[in-house]
């Protein structure tokens, strides 16, 4: 089911400069608007505050996607030209070299928040603790990256279950068949295959916080050790 849009949201049309709004009318877009494409932030929320707008976003899944601002078109360009004399400045460039430090050092911590939660979770047995260490440094690597789309990068649950999903899910693409799998398009065909990967996943797991001997052939250490 659709998600109910705001007044002010309203979905892609079925044809070219029309929109569907909240009530499922069709509306077509007053002559002298332009569509102000998704990408520059900053010039989208100055267009939303300046004056009458219209938002155009589009549900995939569970995800939402822009498509864009309809605006006026000379109110798009003279906000447009405003921006690009204002990133010529000294001032502009300064304040991007400190946001862009201040990113660093914000991904910088978290990163290294993630790998200790990853640890922690894994709670491997003293026994394997350089594999441990590995392991979570290829699981952080592969999960963090700003614009991955992982699951670490989400803000909807705790950290501590980031790491687990971030976990199973690198054993999913690395130690099984998963990738090369013929999965049926039978609705849930997908998620019990997964279901069913993450118990063995963590069934593997379980030896390494027991201590276990690593057993030949362990597509765990595998993975780990050659990554």
């Amino acid at each position: 089911m659709d998600k109910p849009l705001s007044q002010n949201i309203f979905l892609p049309g079925p044809k070219p400069r029309t929109v569907r709004s909240p009530d499922g009318r069709i509306l077509p877009v007053p002559e002298d608007w332009a569509l102000l494409e998704p990408g520059d932030g900053a010039l989208t929320r100055r267009t939303k505050l300046a004056g009458e707008h219209w938002v155009v976003q589009e549900a995939k899944g569970r995800k939402i996607f822009s498509r864009g601002v309809w605006a006026s078109k000379d109110l798009i360009a003279r906000l447009r030209l405003e921006r690009t004399e204002e990133q010529s400045t000294a001032a502009y460039a300064k304040q991007k070299v400190v946001a862009s430090r201040r990113r660093e050092k914000v991904q910088s911590a978290y990163v290294e928040d993630f790998y200790g939660a990853v640890v922690a979770y894994l709670a491997f047995h003293p026994n394997h603790g350089q594999l441990v260490e590995l392991f979570a440094r290829a699981v952080t690597n592969h999960a963090t990256p700003v614009g991955s789309g992982t699951v670490a990068r989400t803000k909807t649950i705790a950290l501590e279950q980031r790491a687990e999903a971030a976990v199973i899910a690198w054993m999913r693409h690395q130690t099984t068949g998963y990738d090369n799998m013929f999965i049926s398009r039978t609705q849930g065909e997908r998620r019990e295959v997964r279901r069913l990967l993450a118990k063995r996943s963590k069934e593997l797991l379980a030896k390494y916080r027991e201590g276990l001997p690593v057993e030949e052939g362990c597509p765990l250490h595998q993975a780990v050790t050659n990554n």
